[in-house]
């Protein structure tokens, strides 16, 4: 599915593009630097846009709030990375947030495998002329019972592939939910309706997106290195 993200763009230059504030300086050091690979299986902190005035840091896989015990929110997060669009108002750990705590998760590109043979090929794919975009998540609020600390984490939501991304990703077809930028704020929007906020969950425009190959290796590179993102000769 969709777990390796590139999130380079500063800290202050999200808070302009998003018209938000942000302390996040202050909750995360790492988030101060560029990222040019953010790999969803070590629940990273990330930058993530609500309706609030400020971005927020919150750690990718969604724990739902009505988890009661640490052992089945590690467990449950293994399988809340993702959320698939067509389902998000079906499945009980998403079905609350996608009516009242939907997202925008920034990002510059993301990665994805095309399957040949036995083979696996890394492409880097980005949006044309836009260095960040915005791909529509869900997030929650979990009490830790042990601790009485308060975690938040969001999931990235999925949507069939359009034809660039149905070649890379071959095996499964599918791609984030990339939001034009004239929706971000509309996916927000408390007030939607499940058929509204639905309709927005479309495949993105494959003519306005690029991808190439980038190195076999990149997910146990550094990921502050900006050479992950490199394109190979051909």
């Amino acid at each position: 599915m969709c777990f390796h993200n590139a999130m380079s763009a500063r800290i202050r230059r999200l808070a302009a593009r998003y018209g938000r504030k942000t302390d996040i300086l202050e909750m995360a050091q790492e988030l101060i630097h560029e990222q040019y690979h953010v790999n969803a299986f070590t629940y990273p902190l990330y930058p993530v846009v609500t309706r609030d005035m400020e971005i927020q840091a919150m750690n990718w896989g969604l724990i739902p709030s009505w988890v009661k015990t640490i052992k089945d929110a590690k467990e449950i997060r293994t399988k809340t990375l993702n959320a698939r669009a067509e389902t998000i108002f079906e499945k009980p750990s998403f079905r609350e947030p996608a009516r009242h705590k939907r997202c925008l998760i920034p990002a510059t590109g993301f990665f994805e495998w095309r399957h040949e043979g036995g083979e696996k090929i890394p492409y880097y794919i980005h949006l044309k002329g836009e260095e960040v975009f915005s791909m529509a998540g869900l997030y929650d609020i979990w009490r830790d019972p042990e601790s009485n600390s308060y975690l938040v984490t969001f999931t990235q939501i999925t949507t069939e592939a359009n034809p660039l991304l149905a070649f890379i990703h071959n095996s499964k077809k599918r791609m984030p939910a990339i939001l034009p930028k004239e929706q971000e704020e509309l996916w927000l929007d408390p007030d939607l309706t499940t058929a509204e906020a639905g309709s927005l969950l479309l495949p993105y425009e494959e003519d306005r997106m690029d991808a190439y190959v980038v190195d076999k290796n990149f997910v146990r590179r550094d990921p502050f290195d900006p050479d992950i993102i490199e394109k190979l000769p051909e």
